[in-house]
């Protein structure tokens, strides 16, 4: 393995004899993203772009998760200090940045639930595959907060302004067949199938024409590129909402469980 994974110790890598680095989330709470994973996701990117040995990169979710989107911890962070609040801003911003501009092909492969910041990896993915069962659900106004993240970015893009809006406005989950039908992710197979076929598909391109494939990619990224002021627009209103109150009862509905009952204004 290169030099400087070390750095990132809430992620294990794998790096396969055909070149296929496999990033794997790996955490308590069906793969919750803590303080620690936050930056770790944010920051990898660049270091796998360095890594010569790294031809296509294969990131899943260690056992029938993808991720459950931020732990409580992180949440409870962004919402009582602002240093904290403007620190992870700025990681969610390189986090969409970061691997817009990684020159490798990154495939996710997504079991189970996928929300919050691990759906931002699985759908910022070059290609996505999702199981049939996987529950993509982006539930930040549902936390009362704006939909911020990866959402402005690429959900218009993928699925259309209509289906954008429906989801991201009201946090209805999907399933997998769902999201392939609509254009979200780029395969849908059966769960049992998806590591099998999302390690193909980065073995593959591990073993084309390098030059060409990332030229491509990076060609095709600059439709992402184009939509920067509206997804830097979406971040700054996501993190301002954190300081509000609407999102400390969202928070406490969701620990307890119940349904949240939000201000009028």
């Amino acid at each position: 393995m290169a030099r400087g994974y070390e750095d990132f110790p809430t992620l294990r890598f794998e790096l396969a004899d055909d070149g296929v680095l496999h990033v794997v989330l790996d955490s308590p709470g069906l793969n919750s993203v803590s303080p620690q994973m936050h930056r770790d996701l944010a920051e990898v990117w660049p270091v796998i772009d360095r890594d010569d040995d790294a031809r296509a990169v294969l990131v899943r979710g260690e056992g029938k998760a993808f991720s459950s989107g931020g732990s409580f911890d992180l949440l409870a962070e962004m919402i009582d200090d602002y240093s904290s609040r403007v620190r992870i801003m700025r990681e969610a911003r390189d986090l969409v940045m970061n691997i817009i501009a990684c020159s490798k092909p990154i495939v996710s492969a997504v079991r189970g639930p996928a929300v919050g910041a691990g759906l931002v990896v699985a759908m910022m993915a070059d290609i996505s595959v999702v199981g049939r069962k996987a529950r993509i659900i982006d539930g930040h106004t549902r936390l009362g907060v704006a939909a911020g993240d990866h959402a402005a970015i690429c959900w218009p893009l993928l699925v259309g302004m209509a289906k954008a809006k429906y989801y991201l406005l009201t946090c209805a989950p999907l399933d997998g067949a769902e999201a392939e039908r609509i254009g979200l992710v780029s395969l849908c197979v059966d769960d049992a199938e998806v590591l099998t076929t999302a390690t193909g598909i980065a073995t593959e391109l591990a073993q084309g024409a390098q030059a060409a494939i990332r030229f491509t990619k990076h060609s095709l990224n600059h439709w992402y590129r184009t939509a920067a002021p509206a997804f830097e627009t979406s971040l700054g209103l996501e993190f301002l909402s954190f300081g509000g109150p609407d999102v400390r009862e969202g928070l406490a509905a969701h620990r307890k469980k119940r349904p949240a009952r939000f201000t009028t204004d």
